[in-house]
């Protein structure tokens, strides 16, 4: 009886030395993960105290982001930022959402030297606010251009006729709400339509003479619609020079900001203390070596779709809705 007692006592002992254990691993991973995590998504971490060159990502379909303006501000008032590289590769979106990003931008480059880099794709929108840079970098395959303005809307008349539909309005004046996918599209509402989209688009194209070294006909001349190569592009002079990322620290380098420095991404801040769970998602690609595109990849499958209002500046927004 006594040993049993004994053996009784030790498992006892044993128990709550292996649940101690227990706790303190647990503990000792979440202080890991929570380091790691921090590490892995530094670029989250806005106001680096350490001199660096801020990099900001403008991605996807253009609109009016509240998040990026703030970011932006931030990234102008930081006194550890030197210089700004915008990374764009975006179809476009609305014309509003491009203006306030681009007069956001201008802001930005009242103060620091800013330099745009392209990737795939600065279109419409997108190169709306590449032009609000005072330098574009390119590659030579990159696609640029798709100045304009274009306003879309469906005509279901045909299908509410088979259908057997019939839509009864009563309204104030005859172009109120108009045009309308319910009723046939008439000469007075293209007309309203048409000079709206041309206000809009002699607006696009008078930033383009502004702040491109082209005359109002060499901008003209590339102003209808047309896409470019990232060659043609800088024969047609709507981007400075062919590279990369490394091209674009060199153009800082002219403007006395120390080439050396490091590159730190300035990206979106996570709603709370923790990770969000596609930062996890995003911190799970990194430890894996895995392309971080996976998580755009799931987004896109998932069936995720943007639309759009207003007045758009896009290259083909059919495909653009899908990207984010």
């Amino acid at each position: 009886m006594a040993m049993r007692a004994d053996d009784l006592i030790d498992r006892r002992r044993l128990r709550r030395k292996l649940t101690f254990w227990r706790v303190l691993a647990l503990a000792a991973a979440a202080v890991a993960l929570v380091g790691a995590s921090a590490w892995l998504l530094r670029g989250d971490l806005a106001g680096v105290g350490a001199d660096h060159i801020a990099k900001v990502r403008i991605e996807g379909t253009i609109t009016e982001d509240d998040e990026l303006l703030e970011r932006l501000e931030k990234v102008r008032k930081a006194a550890s930022v030197k210089g700004v590289i915008l990374s764009i590769d975006s179809p476009g979106g609305t014309t509003a959402g491009g203006e306030a990003i681009f007069e956001a931008v201008r802001k930005l480059a009242a103060d620091k030297p800013v330099v745009a880099q392209v990737g795939t794709l600065a279109a419409s929108a997108g190169y709306m606010i590449a032009t609000a840079t005072d330098h574009i970098v390119s590659r030579q395959s990159s696609i640029v251009g798709s100045i304009g303005v274009l306003v879309q809307f469906p005509d279901v008349t045909g299908l509410m006729d088979k259908i057997g539909i019939k839509l009864e309005e009563v309204k104030s004046s005859p172009l109120k709400a108009e045009p309308s996918p319910f009723n046939p599209t008439t000469d007075e509402e293209h007309a309203m339509i048409r000079s709206m989209i041309m206000d809009s688009y002699e607006w696009f194209v008078g930033l383009v003479e502004e702040r491109r070294p082209m005359t109002r006909a060499e901008v003209m001349a590339v102003a209808d619609g047309s896409v470019f190569t990232g060659r043609q592009a800088l024969q047609k002079k709507l981007v400075d020079e062919l590279g990369g990322e490394e091209a674009a620290i060199g153009w800082l380098g002219t403007k006395g900001v120390d080439g050396g420095l490091e590159v730190v991404e300035w990206k979106a801040r996570s709603s709370g203390w923790f990770m969000s769970s596609e930062a996890i998602a995003v911190a799970f690609y990194r430890l894996a070596g895995l392309p971080e595109n996976g998580v755009a990849l799931i987004k896109e499958l998932g069936g995720e779709r943007l639309f759009l209002d207003g007045l758009l500046s896009v290259w083909q927004p059919d495909r653009s809705v899908l990207t984010d």
